[in-house]
């Protein structure tokens, strides 16, 4: 008939069908995908971002959940420590510890805010050292490779790729830039940071070839990202005579690269490098300088105890009132109602 539609399909209709179907299965598509004006595919930023997770991995440097590098690298070296002094018997950090008396008060003034500029230095270097010892392989980049921009008049040996630098090294390299450029102890733990979030981003790591170099990057954009009063590039060629000028300013661009130019630290991340710096100093044996509570102090903390309890009366006071005021609400509406 003219007008009757058949419901049946030729031979050759069915394949084309199937085809359409499984274009259809592969590629879904839903009305929350689609956007209304332009009937196109837009992607949310957040679908682009990795999870959480794995960037919690990979990322120690940004957020405050993840552990810290140097602290991971130092625990098989804190193990060998505990198992020795286990077996010998001995601990030095309970001879050299102070302790409160009914007479004397120790207090430790280094906090948060305000660290101990000494150890805390100290505990940097200590990280770094851990990362160079235990590091898993010898990934460099030519820009931080000492042979190749060397930083001080003498030569550099045949092995410098291969010896692993000493503790007190570091520390004397650290502490002469700190005192020269008159930098802050808040400044050291960014510089941590800057090195931990280097390593990761650039998926290299720091060795006896290249340490050097990393951290004069990482303490000259710490410097600058943190202090008020930065220090200049020429500055740091006064302290390192062989170095120049232009090669500071090329170590900077390419280090700022490779941070994808992620200078934030988030409180949370510095908190946390502090707190792990502090425990890093505990298993180590470096205690954070305690002092005998003086009269000065005393009466400060007094009159903040003060403070703070007159503060606690107040807003004890004034929820009580408004307490009170509900109560008497309730009890004007029972009577309203058995009035009625």
């Amino acid at each position: 008939m003219g007008g009757s539609v058949s419901c049946c399909n030729s031979p050759s209709d069915k394949p084309q069908n199937l085809e359409k179907e499984v274009e259809l299965e592969e590629c879904p598509c839903t009305t929350e995908d689609v956007s209304e004006d332009t009937g196109t595919y837009l992607q949310h930023i957040s679908d682009r971002e990795l999870p959480d997770e794995l960037v919690q991995e990979t990322n120690p440097s940004d957020h405050p959940r993840a552990s810290t590098l140097f602290f991971n690298k130092s625990q098989t070296d804190v193990q060998e420590k505990r198992k020795s002094f286990y077996i010998n018997d001995t601990s030095p950090g309970l001879l050299t510890r102070k302790y409160s008396s009914c007479s004397t008060i120790f207090l430790d003034n280094s906090t948060v805010s305000q660290p101990n500029l000494k150890t805390t230095v100290k505990c940097v270097a200590l990280a770094i050292y851990y990362h160079i010892k235990n590091r898993d392989s010898s990934r460099s980049l030519d820009i931080f490779d000492e042979k190749k921009h060397p930083l001080s008049h003498e030569k550099v040996a045949d092995d410098y790729y291969a010896v692993n630098p000493e503790h007190r090294l570091v520390y004397g390299f650290i502490r002469t830039l700190f005192s020269s450029a008159q930098l802050t102890a808040e400044c050291a733990i960014v510089t941590l940071v800057y090195l931990e979030r280097l390593l990761t981003y650039a998926e290299m790591d720091i060795c006896p070839s290249n340490w050097k170099r990393i951290v004069l990057g990482a303490i000259l954009l710490a410097s600058k990202v943190w202090d008020d009063q930065a220090v200049w590039n020429v500055d740091y060629c006064q302290i390192l005579k062989e170095i120049t000028v232009e090669d500071v300013n090329e170590m900077e661009r390419q280090f700022l690269e490779l941070l994808q130019f992620n200078i934030n630290v988030p409180a949370s991340v510095y908190a946390k490098y502090y707190f792990d710096l502090r425990l890093l100093a505990d298993n180590n044996n470096f205690a954070f300088p305690l002092e005998p509570l003086s009269n000065k102090q005393a009466k400060k903390l007094e009159a903040i105890s003060r403070l703070c309890e007159d503060q606690y009366k107040d807003l004890n006071k004034s929820f009580l009132r408004r307490s009170a005021s509900a109560d008497n609400l309730s009890a004007i509406k029972n009577t309203k109602a058995v009035l009625s």
